[in-house]
């Protein structure tokens, strides 16, 4: 770095390697004997990279050298204050910063007073307000005070835009003029604006008094205009010195023109941004910060240390011609090879994303076989970045995301989140049980029994909702036997669901914090994450306290999920010291000897831009604000500066958990500019390739359809009314639910299935017979009774009408056959006989006796019933097997012969309106179907003979699905790994045809 006239800017080429090259180039300029280059200040852009640098100097200079004061001025991305070289004990005369999240609840405040009830409630109002503070952070950062949005100009541009953004800008005019009074009345600024004092301060202390130890500038990029004077200083002290990455000294002259006026207008009066400006290029910011700092670039000198991660010169010229903005890339086919040829540079497309992080696993996994040998994956996803950490773990190399995980996605922030989606859902089982068996809940020595008794009420909760509150789980409580244990629960919980319509949102935070520390005690703060949450608990519930903030109790979930997200949680120093993962801020000035770019498809990286919500981008257009399509070439720079790696692969999958996606357009344009012959050359296809074999399992044998042979002391089975038709229709079925007693579970928060709506049926009208009750009062039954079965409000409102409307048809019906001289004899009755040494059992919904003395058997259904076609098959023949248990005296105190086998449905019959029907299914009159009724008795027990002869006394497999068209109960079909034969069974049956 020889001194010469004018600014000390220089630059350092994407193939060098920054952070080598940069100590490379400091050793010789400022180091001295026994100090090192102690009496050296380096400004570094974030805590990231002090890390990186000392790791470079460590490595370059030996483990004894006295390292420089590393300052950080700050990145505003990364929510860093501005080291303490910036940030002087004397600078007292600024005044402190605002606290973000006192400010975020204020704005909410305010702009509630501007807006009224428009302007939302919860989490709806306080998303508003965090946008408002971040485009007065946007405009404060490029040094736009509120004045100027006053200005005529301003005003008479917002005068010709649409009546939304007239509105919006009002707006956010008067809510920004309530906080000014707030920061006026406290005597604070707010945060970007202190750093643009305190780099003013700097600047104007610099200039004055020039400091007597060298200060270097390296890697910073932030082009907003306080920081870009400091530079400019920087660069003009005496052994001072500015070294920019990646800034592309041997871009033509007319490409570097044809970026745009970045900052500078050509006429008086123009915006400082042109409507032809390239801002995505990746150069754009570059020459902004340089615009802005009073440098041309003819003044910047290359910085000629190359690292020890270097790539071939060739490669920086190749980056150049990669960029080129639109008009200029018209030469690409005029290159030569060399200026476009990307050697060490491959291109690895998979078909999914889980596909690509097991790809990048195994890349990573290749390159630490070779001895001392760096990998860096960098990737602005972080699912991406998750699976590739999990997928390290087979080889056990431990490999963390620098970028961090958001807060809600750690096991202690989720605690938190799960206790208020508890209050929001009045204590719904899915976040319930989620809760009782978090791992950081009863984590000590009693978690074994504390999960027994959890996963006894989990069973207990299946099926539909129960009512809201904690009464209804008291009852399911009783019923799983765990009582006891739910009392200390309960009283856990039940402060959270006593706080009204509206509550103080401090008070919230401590419920729930108190709750939380009750079910995990000390663990729950004792990680990272659980630190992490602590201090963001304690930021929240203080400025909560403070601006006395209120909110309803169910918003709190979705608030502080809004809010967490905001947060991330860092990993502390460890994991494989030869293995990064970086998201794009973390991955400046980084190096490797091989690094991995993932994620590269559109929306992701670059990530779709995001214009201002609330300012037009006219308006910011002309105050000097750069478009929402800067940040692409912010991410155009990350991808050229990963570029310049020695080897580099650029990774993308053809599709996202839910759909294709499109390739990155900076993957486009290095398929482009190579060419289709040069760009398959570079494809990446051994990763991929052994990615799968990992998991590509020698090819098992046909898995063979299920034909159990039960010895014959194990099929002595009682049989149900409801089992033969399942033994009949699909013998599997039967042998998994009779013989291995195997049952399904319900999910929890169930849709009402059409069991659970016949139990409730059966219910109601069993209390109602035997109550005595006029028909006038099933309404009232069926209340109760639904009210017992904690049926929940949503599925009730649902519900009720058709089912209301359907017992008012039954109570008619029954009204009127008792008027005929039919009386119900028995509801719900259990019954049995003993048939071949074979016990028969069911319960009877309903046995009449008609007026000729017969018995009726009676089956109630909520939907349509079975058809008589299927009843004459013999597949429907609970009706029948009732009627063999009462004609047989299997029923105390009900004597006689069945001759009535009737369906009373609760359904719509088919091209009617009513609720409610019944029928038989015998053959008679103009029916085409059905048993005649005086052989239906008989069928059904030649029918049951058969399936004892068969199955249960006989020796006959029982085979799955004996009856594949048949329509049927479908739990037991992973058990019989159904799609593994069905389609065979299909191609069988199409070869016998």
């Amino acid at each position: 770095m020889p001194d010469r006239p004018g600014p000390q800017v220089y630059s350092i080429a994407a193939h060098r390697g920054f952070a080598d090259a940069l100590v490379a180039g400091l050793l010789p300029r400022y180091a001295e004997p026994d100090f090192g280059l102690a009496r050296l200040t380096l400004l570094l852009p974030s805590r990231r990279t002090v890390r990186t640098m000392t790791e470079a100097l460590v490595r370059i200079g030996g483990a004894g050298m006295l390292l420089p004061r590393m300052s950080v001025v700050g990145d505003l991305d990364l929510d860093e204050t501005l080291g303490p070289l910036l940030d002087p004990l004397g600078a007292a005369d600024i005044p402190p910063a605002a606290d973000l999240t006192r400010r975020w609840l204020r704005l909410a405040e305010h702009l509630r007073t501007v807006e009224g009830d428009a302007a939302g409630e919860g989490a709806v109002l306080l998303r508003r307000a965090f946008e408002i503070g971040r485009t007065m952070d946007r405009l404060a950062v490029e040094g736009i005070a509120p004045v100027d949005l006053m200005s005529e100009e301003v005003i008479g541009l917002v005068g010709e835009l649409a009546e939304h953004w007239r509105e919006a800008t009002r707006t956010f005019l008067m809510v920004q003029q309530y906080w000014i009074a707030d920061l006026a009345a406290r005597g604070e600024v707010d945060a970007p604006e202190r750093r643009n004092r305190l780099f003013a301060h700097a600047t104007a202390r610099w200039t004055e008094a020039p400091p007597e130890h060298p200060i270097v500038a390296a890697g910073v990029t932030s082009a907003s205009p306080a920081l870009a004077q400091m530079l400019r200083v920087v660069a003009g002290l005496p052994r001072g010195g500015v070294i920019l990455p990646d800034l592309d000294l041997s871009l033509d002259k007319e490409v570097w023109e044809a970026l745009g006026t970045a900052g500078v207008p050509v006429e008086p009066g123009d915006p400082p941004f042109g409507g032809g400006d390239a801002v995505t290029h990746p150069q754009y910011h570059l020459k902004l910060l340089l615009n802005r700092m009073g440098v041309s670039r003819d003044e910047v000198q290359p910085w000629h240390r190359a690292g020890l991660a270097a790539s071939p010169p060739e490669r920086s010229r190749a980056i150049s011609n990669l960029f080129l903005p639109p008009k200029p890339s018209a030469r690409w086919s005029q290159l030569p090879a060399k200026e476009r040829h990307l050697a060490g540079v491959r291109l690895m497309e998979s078909p999914a994303p889980a596909a690509e992080a097991q790809a990048i696993a195994v890349l990573i996994r290749q390159a630490l076989e070779v001895p001392e040998r760096r990998v860096a994956l960098v990737t602005p996803d972080r699912g991406l970045a998750g699976r590739v950490v999990a997928q390290l773990g087979r080889w056990g190399i431990v490999a963390d995301d620098s970028a961090g995980r958001p807060l809600p996605q750690t096991a202690a922030a989720r605690v938190m989140l799960l206790l208020a989606e508890l209050i929001a859902e009045s204590a719904a089982p899915v976040p319930l049980i989620a809760l009782l068996t978090h791992p950081l809940v009863a984590a000590g020595e009693d978690r074994a029994r504390w999960l027994e008794q959890a996963r006894a009420l989990d069973i207990a909760l299946r099926g539909p909702r129960p009512g809201p509150g904690l009464e209804p789980l008291r009852a399911k409580a009783d019923e799983a036997r765990v009582l006891e244990w739910w009392n200390g629960v309960e009283a856990t919980l039940s402060p959270l669901l006593a706080q009204g319509d509206e509550a103080p949102l401090a008070a919230l935070i401590d419920a729930v914090a108190a709750a939380a520390e009750a079910l995990c005690e000390e663990g729950l703060w004792s990680r990272p994450d659980g630190r992490a949450l602590a201090q963001f608990v304690e930021d929240l519930r203080e400025a909560a306290r403070e601006t006395g903030t209120r909110l309803a109790p169910t918003e709190l979930h979705a608030v502080l999920r809004d809010a967490m997200e905001r947060v991330s949680v860092r990993p502390p120093w460890g994991g494989h010291p030869r293995v990064a993962i970086y998201g794009l801020l973390e991955a400046r000035m980084s190096r490797a000897d091989l690094v991995i770019c993932g994620g590269l498809v559109e929306g992701v990286w670059p990530a779709s831009p995001t214009p201002d919500a609330l300012l037009p981008p006219a308006l910011l257009r002309a105050l000097g604000v750069p478009g929402a399509d800067f940040r692409i070439g912010l991410s155009a720079h990350d991808l050229a500066a990963a570029l310049g790696a020695p080897e580099v692969v650029l990774s993308w999958s053809r599709r996202d958990e839910s759909s294709p996606v499109i390739p990155s357009r900076f993957v486009l344009r290095v398929k482009a500019m190579l060419g289709d012959k040069a760009a398959e050359e570079m494809v990446e296809h051994d990763a991929p390739r052994l990615a799968r074999l990992l998991d590509d399992g020698a090819p098992a044998p046909a898995y063979p359809r299920p034909k159990p042979m039960p010895s014959a002391e194990q099929r002595q089975v009682a049989l149900s009314v409801t089992g033969l038709d399942r033994l009949r229709g699909d013998p599997y079925q039967f042998y998994a639910n009779a013989i291995l007693r195997l049952r399904s579970l319900d999910p929890l928060d169930a849709e009402p299935s059409a069991a659970w709506k016949g139990t409730a049926v059966h219910a109601i009208l069993d209390r109602w017979h035997k109550a005595a009750e006029p028909p006038a009062m099933l309404r009232s039954i069926a209340e109760t009774v639904m009210d017992e079965m904690s049926a929940h409000p949503l599925m009730r409102a649902l519900w009720r009408p058709r089912l209301l409307a359907a017992l008012d048809w039954v109570g008619e019906e029954i009204a009127g056959q008792r008027a005929a001289g039919r009386r119900v004899l028995a509801t719900e009755a259990p019954g049995s006989i003993e048939w071949r040494g074979v016990k028969l059992h069911g319960r009877a919904d309903r046995i009449d006796r008609t007026s000729e003395g017969a018995l009726a058997v009676i089956d109630y259904k909520t939907g349509q019933p079975p058809s008589a076609r299927r009843v004459e098959e013999g597949f429907a023949l609970q009706l029948g097997l009732i009627g063999l248990i009462a004609s047989r005296g299997g029923f105390d105190g009900i004597s006689g012969e069945a001759q009535h086998f009737e369906y009373w449905s609760l359904a719509k019959q088919a091209g009617k309106d009513q609720f409610g029907y019944w029928n038989e299914p015998i053959l008679e009159d103009k029916k085409k179907s059905g048993i005649p009724r005086d052989r239906f008795l008989a069928e059904t027990a030649r029918y049951l003979d058969d399936a004892l002869d068969r199955w249960i006394l006989g020796a006959e497999p029982f085979t799955a699905r004996l009856n594949p068209d048949l329509p049927g109960y479908a739990d037991y079909d992973q058990l019989m790994r159904l799609d593994e034969w069905i389609v065979q069974l299909g191609g069988q049956a199409e070869d016998a045809a």
